[in-house]
């Protein structure tokens, strides 16, 4: 024989209804939190914007700046970074073949001038996106050599699949007797 216990219908549904109210509280507590730190957030993004944001023209970019083409590539400067400037435009980087060091920080300047591009060195933390009128930078370090694939990884037009470019990480004892001169390197066969 099995005991049932009484069961008061009102004291229970009392309960019920207490325990609900309180969820409800939290629940519109973390709402209304919520909702202040998107407008917080929000008004102080639009009075001060991310720090780093570069302009550029470019209807003028290959005609004088940082970006004309003597000027993209590798380069080791008298401080001693390793700087590489890209260029990306349908359908191809410029340069297609970059060298960079090993185990040394290597400062990337890239834009595009027509579309939305981006980069990813394969098996590699270096990834950005490039959009007309503004310049991207990050600095990453490599720690493998060898060569890698550097495609576009934003949808850019029909030749979008074609639109890749080489990265030859060389030991950095290498890379420093080669940038020396004080030239732009670059892998591309002469």
């Amino acid at each position: 024989m099995s005991a049932t216990l009484p069961v008061d219908g009102h004291a229970s549904e009392a309960v019920a209804m207490s325990a609900e109210r309180r969820w409800a509280w939290v629940v519109a507590a973390i709402t209304v939190l919520i909702v202040a730190m998107m407008i917080v957030t929000g008004l102080h993004w639009a009075s001060m914007p991310p720090s780093r944001v570069e302009t550029i023209d470019v209807k003028t970019l290959h005609l004088k700046g940082e970006f004309v083409e003597s000027n993209l590539g590798t380069v080791l400067g008298p401080d001693g970074k390793v700087t590489v400037r890209i260029v990306a435009q349908q359908y191809s980087f410029v340069p297609q073949c970059i060298v960079v060091p090993a185990e040394m920080p290597v400062t990337f300047r890239s834009t595009a001038t027509d579309a939305i591009h981006g980069f990813v060195v394969d098996k590699t933390n270096a990834n950005t996106m490039l959009i007309p009128g503004f310049v991207a930078t990050f600095t990453t370090t490599f720690h493998r050599t060898g060569e890698q694939l550097m495609p576009c990884h934003e949808y850019c037009g029909t030749g979008h699949e074609a639109m890749w470019a080489h990265v030859q990480i060389l030991p950095a004892e290498e890379f420093l007797a080669k940038a020396r001169g004080g030239e732009r390197l670059s892998c591309v066969p002469r």
